[in-house]
């Protein structure tokens, strides 16, 4: 039977209890051509892409360049090119939308309501996103489902309706002391502010370290009400 176009069952039984290479390798093959992951270059997109890149598994890496990275992260990201010697494909904001805002409302504007964080993440990272990702049919993240309460009710396969294509997170059932131990085991180069407390790294000005026992996405628009901060990039519906 074919697979049916939203429905995350079949999906999810082939690569239910199979390791991340063997799914990663199984997904490629079923998708070839029209897979993706995505990478920020953190602890989990560090893992994910040593797994990619060393097993030669053809699946397109991809980052979003929103031009307000962290130092840190630029060179985790050369490092990474030299390590593997594989592309990763970067995606811009579209200059005249971020000419655009910048022009008329400044560089910071995101301060000054959630409205204008929602637009500067939409021009720097949701519309590249979504050009990255037409035309393809799997999606893959690097999602854990301890990083935050509500992705605890997520799978491992889900479908992106907005986007309409597949996603699969590969180190879902992982825990953050697996991901770090991977990390140190395969002496994987990882971004030194997650040293410094910063769990989730994104651009430097949304982004700040956070304090032991705080939330996973306290470090992330920290000015805003605490409860369910996401950029869209995960958004299903």
């Amino acid at each position: 039977m074919s697979e049916i176009v939203g429905d995350i069952g079949p999906l999810l039984d082939e690569v239910k209890g199979k390791d991340p290479v063997t799914a990663l390798r199984l997904l490629a093959d079923k998708y070839a051509g029209k897979i993706v992951f995505s990478t920020s270059f953190g602890w989990e997109d560090q893992v994910i892409t040593h797994l990619i890149f060393s097993n030669d598994i053809p699946v397109q890496v991809f980052t979003l360049e929103t031009g307000r990275l962290f130092p840190e992260t630029y060179y985790v990201w050369n490092r990474t090119l030299e390590i593997y010697g594989k592309k990763i494909e970067p995606y811009f904001p579209r200059p005249d939308l971020l000419q655009e805002m910048v022009g008329a409302k400044g560089p910071s504007s995101f301060y000054e309501s959630v409205d204008n964080r929602k637009e500067c993440c939409y021009i720097r990272k949701i519309e590249p996103l979504k050009r990255a990702l037409t035309g393809n049919e799997c999606w893959i993240t690097g999602i854990r489902a301890d990083q935050s309460a509500n992705r605890e009710e997520m799978h491992e396969v889900e479908w992106d309706e907005g986007n309409r294509l597949f996603k699969y997170h590969p180190l879902f059932h992982w825990t953050l002391d697996e991901v770090k131990a991977y990390i140190k085991t395969h002496n994987i180069v990882y971004n030194t502010l997650h040293d410094r407390g910063f769990p989730s790294i994104g651009c430097a000005p949304c982004t700040r370290a956070v304090a032991p026992g705080e939330d996973f996405r306290a470090g992330r628009w920290w000015w805003e009400d605490q409860s369910k901060k996401e950029c869209g990039l995960h958004a299903t519906h």
